[in-house]
């Protein structure tokens, strides 16, 4: 698909690519088709240039936008691997993930460099961003884009032409990317996509994006803006010919945008589409979100504000996307878990021995690095299927909380909490005693249910819209009920569970939590008491 992308960029040069938003909402074009070809060029030319051939590594640390997919094009066309590089993630983690991937170059934005002097507070308070000095990264650094002082020398954007190959002529089975995930700063976690499956993953992206059967899917000029600003949303977009607008960062500047835009297919966060709802967005078309736990009530949040459809996808890094439900058939079930759609095309399902999810088709991952290849994904994630065949989570396996001899998996639950007027729910275990109540040092712990209230709703009325879902959680009702703001973490803004946890000990230990409850056996209702 990215050969595709390459040949449909210069088909029509003038052609509008990357659209942005400006502080009222009206659209400006970031780059046109021609400009992001002739940048891929430059950018491949000036990487031959200093030496780099198939095979050869490159770390990224580049903000999403046009130069970002240059620099993604002009990898593919050289064959290189490219290692994307997180520079929130911290100075040690981020020498840890440098040291793993071994780049032969970085290729770093202003901003992401962040150096020492006057560019380092100024980067670390406009976009939150550090990392170490230069010299300290281990490889030679090329500045991306716009230098300012500390930087790095730029790539050589005039470099000469000749003998860059015009394609990659390896196979499918060459690396392509690699995608840090976790670990830690002495074994970092890495997931290597090979071009084979990357480009398999984009083209079960561009067939979920597709029109309903029986209707048209318009390309070229009368294709409709799409607004994503992820790779996976991007690649399709375009070669299909419609131009791609990258979300505003402000809400209200996001909303304003939502309307002057009127994108036929959006892709958003979870985080993104709360924050919008709240500044008064309205949608149209498609709304696709992922990259974190999607209610039911939120879609249905969605389509309230105008969307035909609002769709949640289930995908992870090492297998992206897996499988998406609209936001009827979602709303539609009424077992326990978290339905999140039948697999897609192309991917298989099957669970451990331990009820643990796992995943494998085209698209997955070839391996971790380091690690020997494996066609299956291990999720994490607790599921099952149902009699349909769809993909039902029961919960991270890791979450588990042990309450009195009993195993209770918390993504079982949460979904019931999620009525109107709810914005996130989490359920969350503390140790016994954190809460200011005896433990008995037996390890056990105290479930409790972290209620993110949506703006403007009541708290006695959702105490009051909880109280069923709560009695039908029986064995599993929670033993304190808090109202609180769920905290939020990584770039994907997913709620934190540790951070919940600790926040939920401090509020009921302190006797400052607004609405709580506890109890330390069942209400007669099944209920906490209050």
């Amino acid at each position: 698909m990215l050969d595709r992308l390459d040949h449909a960029l210069r088909a029509r040069p003038e052609r509008p690519a990357v659209l942005t938003a400006t502080r009222t909402g009206a659209t400006r074009t970031a780059a046109t088709r021609g400009e992001l070809a002739a940048l891929s060029d430059a950018f491949a030319a000036a990487l031959h240039a200093r030496g780099l051939r198939a095979g050869d590594t490159v770390g990224v640390a580049v903000r999403p936008g046009p130069r970002a997919l240059a620099v993604l094009l002009a990898l593919w066309r050289l064959g290189l691997r490219g290692a994307v590089l997180d520079p929130g993630a911290g100075p040690d983690v981020l020498r840890a993930r440098l040291a793993s991937a071994r780049p032969a170059l970085v290729l770093a934005d202003a901003a992401a460099q962040a150096v020492a002097g006057w560019a380092r507070p100024l980067a670390r308070r406009a976009v939150g961003l550090e990392l170490p000095e230069l010299a300290a990264l281990g490889a030679p650094v090329a500045t991306v884009g716009r230098r300012l002082p500390g930087c790095a020398p730029g790539l050589d954007r005039h470099a000469g032409r000749l003998g860059v190959p015009p394609r990659f002529t390896g196979d499918g089975d060459a690396d392509a990317v690699i995608v840090f995930t976790s670990g830690t700063t002495a074994r970092p976690r890495a997931v290597v996509h090979t071009r084979a499956s990357l480009d398999a993953g984009m083209e079960t992206v561009s067939a979920l994006f597709s029109p309903a059967p029986g209707k048209a899917w318009a390309s070229g000029p009368a294709a409709g803006p799409v607004l994503g600003g992820t790779f996976f949303v991007l690649v399709p977009a375009l070669v299909r010919g419609a131009p791609v607008a990258l979300p505003a960062r402000s809400p209200r500047v996001l909303a304003r945008q939502l309307a002057r835009l009127a994108p036929r297919d959006t892709y958003l966060t979870p985080p993104q589409l709360r924050d919008a709802l709240r500044a008064g967005a309205r949608f149209r078309g498609r709304v696709w979100t992922g990259s974190a736990p999607a209610s039911a009530e939120l879609l249905r949040r969605v389509r309230e504000s105008g969307a035909d459809e609002a769709w949640g996808v289930y995908a992870l890094t090492e297998l992206f996307p897996a499988a998406a439900v609209e936001s009827r058939e979602k709303a539609a079930y009424e077992g326990p878990g978290d339905l999140v759609g039948a697999p897609l095309p192309g991917v298989r399902a099957a669970s451990d021995p331990d009820g643990q999810l796992l995943l494998t088709g085209p698209g997955a991952r070839h391996r971790y690095l380091g690690e020997d290849p494996d066609p299956w994904v291990r999720t994490g994630d607790r599921a099952r299927l149902d009699g349909a065949g769809r993909i039902v989570l029961e919960g991270r396996a890791k979450d588990m909380v042990l309450r009195r001899a009993e195993n209770i998996y918390p993504g079982l639950y949460e979904p019931s909490l999620h009525v109107p007027g709810v914005e996130l729910a989490l359920l969350v275990g503390i140790p016994a005693g954190a809460d200011g109540r005896p433990g008995d040092g037996s390890g056990d712990e105290r479930l409790v249910a972290v209620v993110q209230p949506c703006h403007g709703a009541a708290e006695p009325a959702l105490r009051s819209a909880l109280a069923g879902p709560l009695r039908r959680m029986g064995k599993a009702a929670p033993d304190a009920l808090l109202f609180a703001r769920v905290p939020l973490s990584g770039r994907s803004r997913k709620p934190d569970r540790a951070a919940t946890a600790a926040l939920a000990a401090h509020r009921l230990s302190s006797g400052t939590g607004t609405g709580t409850g506890s109890r330390s056996a069942p209400a007669r209702n099944g209920a906490p008491r209050s």
